[in-house]
């Protein structure tokens, strides 16, 4: 509970710190904790907190003495009459309108265990609504970290169409010169500009894109994020513990827990109850029925209720509380055998993007080493621009494709990270 207020309380100051200034970096970690203390049904902790303790202090207050007070007139068709004579003794009749005000002061002093089980519920209870609000978190992270490697999938395309604007910048300054030497045809240089026109129209479309993406990361940041902020790129996760500890599981665990206690329930209810109680009051006639005067009167001692009736259907409540649990124990292999299968899959995903980011430095390498050396042949004058633009292409195709593998291998070990329950 003290490390779930802890991380709120770093939320909450990540979030302060977004709304205080706009901010010039930006992590993974903090985005996701900023979007969480924003989230509306974030709040909904509290309330489920404060519930569970309102409910427990009512349950609480069964242990306190019970006062009820009850009062009643009647009019009866007949009394209890003693006709039988006795020699200087004469017993006046009862009134048949009687009177009676109680009060009566009892103390529970055993129920079985039932209020301490209903206690025990209710805190699952709440227990299992936490969990709830825990999995739509865990939801809102999937998604907040979709949008933030989407936003850095798009800065690395904006740093290739850099490079492609300096290298094809290089090839225009040299072919400017040969045209002015003539040694070149202005028809090379045009291409090479047009291409720089194409590449100035993906820089739009990037950064378009790029702006549309901060609009949603800041809509679940609860702020506005300026364009020039830069998203600092996670490092890549650790692929080591397998334990899979996730919201759903300790939300069916609190579940499978509450059936127990519901099972317990049942045999509380069944128990005989005992208490001890006082009773005072005033009427006609009091205990001495034979007084017909108005008195005072009053009783104590210990009053012992036990109902059989719940007998009669308690194997039946905890079969059906047996097949919940059942049901619940299925929930949960079915929910462990679907996360491993999905564990499975991005453990073969890692493997082949990394496999590929390999093949991708060989790749670039070679390509780079091409690029080079059609430089000084367009300086020489030996290619022409579509030769030179052809090479600088399939360089920068080279790079994307490694940009591409290189964010979805992030993208699969932070799957992975999730899918084990480890932020």
């Amino acid at each position: 509970m003290v490390n779930k207020f802890i991380l709120l309380f770093l939320g909450v100051f990540a979030a302060s710190q977004l709304e205080a200034q706009s901010p010039v970096s930006l992590t993974l970690d903090a985005a996701c904790d900023s979007a969480a203390v924003h989230y509306p049904i974030t709040r909904q902790r509290g309330l489920i907190a404060q519930t569970a303790g309102l409910s427990v202090e009512n349950l609480g207050k069964a242990y306190l003495p019970q006062i009820t007070v009850s009062g009643q007139a009647t009019y009866q068709s007949d009394v209890t009459q003693l006709k039988i004579p006795l020699p200087g003794f004469t017993v006046d009749p009862l009134s048949k309108d009687q009177y009676k005000l109680v009060t009566e002061v009892s103390q529970l002093i055993y129920d079985g265990g039932g209020i301490k089980n209903q206690k025990e519920l209710q805190g699952l209870n709440a227990t299992i609504e936490v969990e709830k609000v825990e999995v739509e978190l865990y939801k809102l992270r999937e998604r907040v970290t979709q949008v933030f490697l989407g936003i850095l999938f798009l800065d690395e395309q904006l740093k290739q169409v850099e490079l492609v604007e300096a290298d094809i910048n290089n090839g225009i300054q040299k072919t400017e010169a040969q045209v002015k030497n003539g040694v070149a045809f202005r028809s090379n240089l045009n291409l090479l500009k047009a291409e720089l026109l194409k590449a100035k129209q993906r820089r739009i479309e990037l950064t378009a894109s790029r702006k549309g993406w901060l609009g949603v990361l800041g809509l679940f940041l609860g702020t506005t994020l300026p364009e020039s902020i830069e998203l600092i790129t996670p490092n890549s996760p650790a692929i080591a513990n397998t334990t899979i500890d996730r919201p759903e599981l300790r939300q069916l665990s609190a579940q499978q827990k509450a059936v127990g206690l519901q099972a317990k329930l049942i045999d509380s209810r069944n128990l005989p109850k005992a208490s001890l109680f006082v009773q005072g009051g005033y009427g006609r006639p009091g205990l001495n029925f034979l007084d017909n005067n108005f008195r005072f009167f009053y009783m104590g001692g210990v009053r012992l209720n036990w109902s059989i009736g719940g007998m009669y259907t308690q194997k039946r409540d905890k079969q059906l509380l047996n097949i919940t649990g059942n049901s619940i124990d299925l929930q949960k292999e079915a929910f462990l055998l679907n996360t491993q299968t999905q564990l499975r899959q991005q453990q073969s995903e890692i493997d082949k993007q990394q496999e590929l980011l390999e093949t991708d430095n060989e790749i670039i390498g070679l390509r780079e080493s091409v690029v080079a050396a059609v430089k000084a042949q367009l300086d020489n004058g030996v290619i022409t621009a579509s030769d030179y633009l052809r090479e600088v292409n399939a360089a920068d195709q080279a790079r994307q494709t490694k940009t591409t593998h290189k964010v979805q291998l992030l993208q699969a070990q932070i799957n992975y990270q999730l899918l084990t329950g480890k932020k």
